[in-house]
């Protein structure tokens, strides 16, 4: 028996046009059923996802994809598009291992024209993409849907700002929903609000029929006054206007009869450039329990649907995060020069933590990490203290500021890497493999990696006295292993690591998180007559160089591991080694690092196990290397 009326019937959006408007409204709710059944079973993000299934189901009614191209800026809010576009049988395995992606993916389907994950990129490669079709005589239609948080992003002005004096059409669909995954903030959010308390609003029958038709190239002037008069009454005047753009808009997002007729002009549109469509919707629309949530059930794990209680792990130890932001604000409430910096991740750094406490010391500057950096970089320059509180895959945008604005100028930056290493669910997009990489190849910097949370605590309390350089400490996403956490007072000689366990012939030099799967790895070895060395490096930068050295004469063999890409600890642990001549001399060194490959999402473990890095890779490259010690000692013999 059909579960649904009409979304049994479809599969792709060919089938969706066989439907009438009236019969649209009724599959909308059906998707929006659907949605929230199927998050409540795998988790994940709901609450971007239920505010556009009006405009996910009128942009597949009115273009004819994959042939126009879709794209979808970060990707949150595509579980209704998955759904229309050939995915339904699949919903039940977003975000699991082997399943689908929770963002757009090129690889996962040709209705995934753009893969993306990260914030305001949607303008800028559906340009690229119009701009191709332009050049190759198409005229394939080319959407961008970004949202009011999004366009936020630095990027995302330089693409208007490009996409404005091109004259090739490119459409734009603004989904402002006053809700990024936390409230948006600065001056657009503003603006945008301005432009929703004009007098006019064009959900309006009769608004919407002047300025449909006023989407050809060539009106009569007497339509274009009014046009004009129309748009100047509403918004004074548009910054999205002064771009080039052809702005349409504020429109009801949640209403079909406003949005089909609006999207069917602009696909039909002569116009030559780009348009914008303002469309205002509700971020978790339709389900109580996300509409009345702060973060409006933007990431939720597997939930009850009839009370909206989410499955929560019950766990007595806090997450990496909590254990910075409480750390921090013992500080800040003994130092006045503290301040705290996020990008528009308040509650997934903690800094919303710091910020009830410090709310005048706290500043989260939108989706914007580079101007995140060079702001912090102002602040050092005045004797304060800046925390930017960032995750390691998106300071990857903010390298260029990182190096010409902090780290030449020497200006003591203090940056909190949240979420590095493998991060689940989120997949490669979210991984945290190259931090480690780009900042230990950059002089002037301090680089330090937390193996546990006690550990994290003495690098928090080592950062504010580095008063004279940039500095960074990494850390995992999850909770720690449940550690009593040291004083305030407790901070690390800069440089230095530490013995955790003396063995013979093979010492371990561990850097970062993967410190108890080298102690669980030792004690399996252990049953079997094989004692290591263990060792803390705690730095990647600079390095512990006496400890390196001794460790290299002590023992027949090395191995580092770390929970990062080729070019971090290893390659500095290497070069340290080689200029030495201690790997000339015998010495057997291997280096345990993420592969050469970008790894799906999973389970963490998996993906360790995936990448070599768990416990049981860990035994079998000392096992390994062990042998080859001894063949080789025979063959000399």
């Amino acid at each position: 028996m059909s579960k649904y009326k009409y979304l049994d019937e479809v599969k792709f959006p060919s089938d969706l046009k066989k439907l009438s408007i009236d019969q649209l409204k009724i599959f909308s709710e059906e998707l929006r059923k659907e949605v929230i059944d199927a998050v409540s079973v795998t988790g994940g993000h709901l609450g971007a996802g239920l505010g556009v299934i009006e405009l996910t189901v009128a942009l597949h009614y009115i273009f004819d994809t994959p042939n126009d191209k879709l794209i979808w800026d970060v990707g949150h809010q595509t579980y209704p598009h998955k759904i229309l576009t050939g995915r339904k049988d699949k919903i039940r395995t977003i975000r699991q291992g082997k399943g689908l992606s929770g963002f757009t993916k090129r690889t996962e389907s040709e209705y995934d024209p753009f893969g993306a994950a990260h914030s305001s990129t949607s303008i800028s490669s559906a340009l690229g993409i119009a701009t191709a079709n332009k050049l190759s005589n198409k005229s394939n239609d080319v959407v961008a849907v970004i949202g009011d948080g999004a366009i936020s992003g630095g990027m995302a002005y330089e693409a208007m700002n490009n996409a404005g004096a091109s004259k090739t059409k490119l459409i734009v669909i603004l989904n402002d929903n006053d809700m990024s995954i936390a409230k948006p903030v600065g001056a657009m959010r503003s603006y945008l609000a301005k432009l929703l308390s004009g007098k006019l609003y064009f959900s309006l029958r009769e608004t919407i029929k002047l300025i449909i038709s006023s989407f050809s190239k060539r009106f009569s002037a007497k339509a274009g006054k009014a046009e004009d008069f129309l748009r100047t009454a509403v918004t004074g005047g548009t910054l999205f206007s002064s771009l080039g753009f052809y702005y349409v808009g504020p429109i009801d997002g949640h209403d079909l009869d406003a949005l089909l007729p609006i999207l069917k002009n602009a696909k039909e549109s002569r116009y030559e450039g780009p348009i914008m469509i303002h469309i205002k919707t509700k971020k978790g629309k339709g389900y109580s329990f996300a509409e009345k949530a702060t973060d409006k059930f933007h990431g939720v794990s597997k939930f009850n649907i009839q009370t909206g209680v989410q499955e929560k792990t019950k766990v007595n130890v806090p997450s990496y995060t909590k254990v910075f932001a409480n750390a921090l604000i013992k500080h800040a409430e003994k130092d006045s020069k503290i301040i705290g910096i996020t990008a528009a991740m308040p509650s997934g750094t903690g800094m919303d933590i710091f910020g009830e406490k410090f709310p005048k010391r706290m500043f989260d500057v939108g989706i914007a990490e580079q101007h995140a950096v060079t702001f912090a970089a102002g602040l050092a320059t005045e004797g304060y203290k800046p925390y930017a509180a960032i995750y390691s895959t998106f300071l990857q945008r903010a390298y260029d500021q990182v190096v010409h604005d902090v780290a030449i100028q020497s200006l003591p930056v203090r940056f909190a890497i949240d979420r590095a290493g493998l991060v689940g669910a989120d997949g490669p997009t979210h991984a945290g493999s190259f931090d480690i990489t780009y900042l230990s190849t950059l002089p002037n910097f301090v680089v330090m990696a937390a193996s546990d949370e006690a550990e994290l605590v003495r690098m928090i309390n080592t950062s504010v006295h580095i008063n004279d350089k940039p500095s960074a400490f990494r850390y995992p996403r999850g909770t720690g292993i449940g550690l009593e956490l040291p004083n305030s007072d407790e901070k690390l000689d800069i440089g230095k690591g530490r013995i955790i366990q003396e063995g013979k012939k093979l010492a371990i030099i561990n850097f970062g998180a993967r410190l108890q799967e080298c102690l669980n790895a030792s004690i399996n070895l252990k049953k079997k007559g094989i004692n290591i060395t263990i060792a803390d490096a705690r730095f990647a930068k600079p390095l512990d160089e006496n400890l390196i050295w001794q460790l290299a004469t002590d023992h027949e063999s090395i191995i580092t591991i770390e929970e990062g890409s080729i070019g971090g600890f290893g390659s500095h642990v290497t070069k340290f080694l080689s200029e030495k001549n201690l790997i000339d001399k015998g010495l057997k060194f291997r280096s345990m690092i993420l592969p050469d490959k970008f790894i799906d999402h999973d389970k963490p473990d998996l993906m360790y196990k995936s990448a070599g890095l768990d416990s049981q890779s860990i035994e079998e490259k000392v096992k390994n290397l062990l042998n080859s010690n001894i063949i080789l000692q025979k063959q000399k013999q």
